[in-house]
């Protein structure tokens, strides 16, 4: 059994391969998007989110608890499978306004909310968050992630995307984001806010704006995202799969500590 476990042959690196193969076959993958009550169009960028992800082959879980969201169904306290609702082959749909902040614990967590989530929804790869910067804080208080902002050509919009990063630089330590701006792609205006907001969040906060794409409210569902989307998508999907790629190294790497040391000390005796 013993060699089973921690083969006597091999590295931190054998070991990690193998529970990255295990990972991979249960990994559910998180995208926050912040609300922001000055952005009329959230809805449209949850679509254009989504459909970057189908062609991708992910089916998402849109949970949709921002503050002007819709409310959820009655049922959602005691089964939260039969209030969701499947929009298309790849996008299911859960109405959660004040959701999170039923759950949370006496450490001022939430987190047990995703575990309901993904329970009720095991088909999904995707659990597409959209909340306001305090839900957030008090579902994701461990787990990497890089947020998505919201903002548009207003400035109450871009002061409201600001206070949001600051209170989940402030309360979780999260240093970097990316910005959603509702605006027409190459519009110069479009470019001027997103550098401010970068600067700001820079010489203020110490944070970084990692990246940012303009989305066009009004574009047709069957408009291409855009290369731009995907690549902000893919870096996103990328942030969780490093932080636990990093994960297992460690594990894997403290695993094989353990066995050599069990391995050095079945020979002295």
């Amino acid at each position: 059994m013993t060699d089973i476990l921690f083969p006597r042959v091999g590295s931190p690196a054998d070991q990690a391969h193998g529970l990255r193969r295990l990972f991979a076959e249960r990994q559910v993958q998180h995208l926050a998007l912040v609300a922001n009550p000055h952005v009329a169009f959230a809805s449209v960028m949850l679509e254009r989110l989504t459909t970057v992800l189908g062609t991708l082959g992910l089916h998402t879980l849109v949970v949709d608890a921002a503050e002007h969201s819709p409310a959820p169904h009655e049922l959602a306290a005691l089964d939260l499978r039969a209030c969701i609702e499947p929009l298309s082959s790849h996008v299911s749909y859960l109405a959660a306004r004040g959701l999170p902040l039923r759950h949370v614990d006496v450490r001022g967590s939430s987190a047990g909310f995703l575990d309901r989530l993904q329970a009720a929804a095991p088909h999904c790869r995707v659990l597409l968050v959209h909340a306001g910067a305090g839900d957030l804080a008090r579902l994701y208080a461990q787990r990497a992630l890089r947020p998505m902002l919201l903002a548009a050509d207003a400035p109450e919009s871009v002061t409201d995307a600001y206070a949001s990063m600051k209170l989940l630089a402030l309360r979780r330590g999260l240093m970097s984001f990316d910005l959603l701006l509702a605006a027409t792609p190459g519009q110069r205006r479009a470019a001027t806010i997103a550098q401010r907001l970068a600067s700001c969040a820079q010489s203020f906060l110490g944070v970084s704006l990692h990246d940012w794409v303009a989305i066009d409210p009004a574009c047709d569902v069957r408009d291409s995202p855009g290369e731009a989307l995907y690549a902000l998508v893919a870096a996103q999907l990328r942030v969780e799969a490093d932080a636990a790629e990093a994960a297992v190294d460690a594990g894997a790497r403290a695993a094989w500590r353990g066995a050599s040391l069990q391995h050095g000390a079945m020979n002295l005796n």
